[in-house]
């Protein structure tokens, strides 16, 4: 037993070790994380360094596409859309790739992430935005490939930066802020959704609060939208709760009537067996 006992721990332990990563990678893996405005942006790369070598026009060629880091593809993820000039870029996750030239860059928003490095074959069909911008010169060399979001004083747009040796690219770009805050705002203004009084309805109903109240909001929600046969689900399931039978009825009958119609076949059973209760 005792034999038997030593061996799983040692199996354990070279497990564990095989699993493990046992020295550090050459060039680090990173993730930038940044709201601008109201929108997400989640950058993932790894980070190789200059080591005493130049880098554009030697280790990252001039005119190839580059992988824009080291190791897997450079995931790029925004939760809106993207304005740079006036080419916009939809939400979603896209590998980033740079062609890097002496007097301008091409930045790539390619649609597949699952390269190493660049793909085998590219597709332009894959190319979701591509936008160009010119290389500034730095005074101090950047030891270490750094990716950044930058020039946040402004909510309505900011600025993706590449920086590695004595090169820095600057791509501006702008962010739905205002739409998205008038949008919340007239939402807001204008009051409660139908989701909203039948989110309450159905809490109150569940935790037997105020079943008044909960009618009340369940009868709002269902005059905002007469086609939610779930809502008057509930909406009778209150009524015959209160006593009023004859009400719940009337309203089982109308959800019965659109159940049918869109063929939730689920809730069409649900509302007849009520009706056969209520009816007794």
């Amino acid at each position: 037993m005792k034999q038997l006992f030593t061996t799983v721990i040692l199996a354990i332990g070279f497990s564990t070790l095989s699993n493990a990563q046992l020295a550090p990678q050459p060039s680090p893996a990173s993730k930038l994380e940044q709201t601008v405005g109201l929108t997400d942006l989640t950058i993932q790369y790894s980070r190789p360094s200059k080591k005493n070598r130049v880098i554009f026009g030697d280790v990252v060629p001039f005119g190839e596409v580059w992988r824009t880091g080291a190791n897997e593809n450079t995931k790029f993820t925004n939760s809106d859309v993207l304005i740079f000039g006036k080419d916009s870029l939809k939400p979603g996750t896209y590998a980033l790739f740079t062609k890097p030239t002496k007097d301008s860059w091409d930045l790539i928003f390619y649609t597949d992430t699952d390269n190493w490095g660049t793909p085998e074959k590219w597709d332009d069909k894959k190319v979701a935005l591509k936008v160009s911008s010119k290389p500034m010169m730095l005074k101090d060399a950047v030891e270490t490939f750094t990716i950044s979001i930058d020039g946040l004083e402004s909510v309505n747009g900011a600025t993706l930066t590449l920086k590695w040796d004595q090169t820095a690219v600057a791509f501006p770009f702008g962010v739905p802020t205002d739409a998205k805050v008038m949008a919340n705002i007239n939402k807001t203004l204008a009051g409660p959704s139908a989701n909203d009084y039948f989110g309450a309805a159905s809490y109150y109903y569940e935790s037997k609060k105020d079943l008044k109240k909960a009618l009340e909001w369940a009868t709002k929600a269902a005059d905002m939208s007469p086609d939610a046969f779930w809502i008057l689900r509930t909406k009778s399931l209150i009524q015959a709760e209160l006593g009023d039978k004859k009400g719940a009825i009337e309203s089982a009958k109308k959800g019965l009537a659109l159940s049918e119609k869109t063929k939730y076949d689920n809730y069409t059973k649900m509302f007849n067996d009520s009706l056969k209760e209520w009816s007794k």
